[in-house]
């Protein structure tokens, strides 16, 4: 049978994406270790094909029917992602389920049918705003204007600027303008940076990827440098969810500058953070 589905990782704060990051590309000798160590289950989410038959153009009802014959009996790490056509359950999957680590649900047409390369389901997705500081930026890899900003919450007022994670896919013309918006904090930001100290103290260690200006945990060829800017310019960004104490990687999204914000007063408190759920509850274990 083809089964469409997904690879994740489970950790015991729910869904682990650097254990699975570290899982996609990784040197031979260490396939055993990390299979051992990061164990990995596959999600099955759809029925393509069983035996000769090709389901693709049968509907999504049909099709579930059919995976959940095919596979209904079967154990971790295989699990059948939940499905419901009640409007409530999905409420609840939706608003419970992000403590285990998802960004949301999937909604697909009942008598849909199954399109390559073609988005005929929707993702209801989190969508939260924070308040950041830039303490500093990444050249877009073109070489010309900003790439990225790079932001940080206050531990807590008077505690370590932590970096959360960065805002980026800005458009050309975006970046240039971006540029020359930062430009006036580059000034004397390397005296008294408030991550100066940290870079250099996690420059070289295995949480190197945490740190901004640290290499990278993915590919160690990967120009990370980056331009510090003085800590006082604050950024409202749109962001899909926390994980290990940083946004989502991909989703956060620039929304504007927020001047009338004191850059002290950005503070992890200000994150809505789920009640944790096991992993295994989601999977209906």
């Amino acid at each position: 049978c083809v089964v469409d589905g997904e690879v994740v990782v489970a950790g015991p704060d729910g869904l682990d994406f650097d254990a699975l990051q570290q899982r996609i590309h990784p040197a031979e000798s260490r396939v055993n270790r990390l299979a051992t160590e990061t164990p990995a289950s596959f999600v099955a989410f759809d029925l393509l094909a069983l035996g000769d038959e090709v389901l693709c153009e049968r509907p999504f009802a049909e099709r579930r029917a059919a995976l959940e014959q095919a596979l209904g009996a079967v154990e971790a790490p295989v699990h059948l992602t939940r499905t419901t056509h009640d409007r409530a359950e999905a409420d609840d999957w939706f608003q419970r389920f992000e403590g285990a680590g998802l960004d949301g649900v999937m909604a697909k047409p009942a008598d849909g049918t199954y399109q390559p390369d073609k988005r005929v389901q929707f993702k209801v997705k989190h969508q939260r705003t924070a308040d950041c500081v830039v303490a500093g930026y990444r050249v877009h890899k073109s070489g010309d204007g900003v790439g990225s900003l790079l932001l940080g919450l206050w531990s807590e007022v008077g505690g370590d600027l932590r970096h959360v994670g960065v805002a980026a896919s800005f458009t050309a013309k975006r970046r240039a303008e971006l540029a020359d918006e930062l430009a006036p904090y580059e000034a004397d930001a390397d005296v008294g940076h408030p991550w100066q100290e940290w870079v250099e103290h996690m420059a070289s260690s295995e949480e190197a990827g945490k740190v901004a200006g640290g290499l990278s945990r993915w590919n160690a060829a990967k120009d990370l440098s980056w331009h510090p800017l003085r800590a006082e310019l604050v950024v409202e960004v749109k962001y899909g969810g926390v994980l290990d104490g940083r946004f989502r990687p991909g989703v956060t999204q620039f929304l504007r500058w927020r001047p009338d914000r004191d850059p002290a007063s950005c503070t992890f408190d200000q994150l809505e953070l789920p009640p944790p759920v096991q992993v295994a509850e989601v999977f209906g274990a």
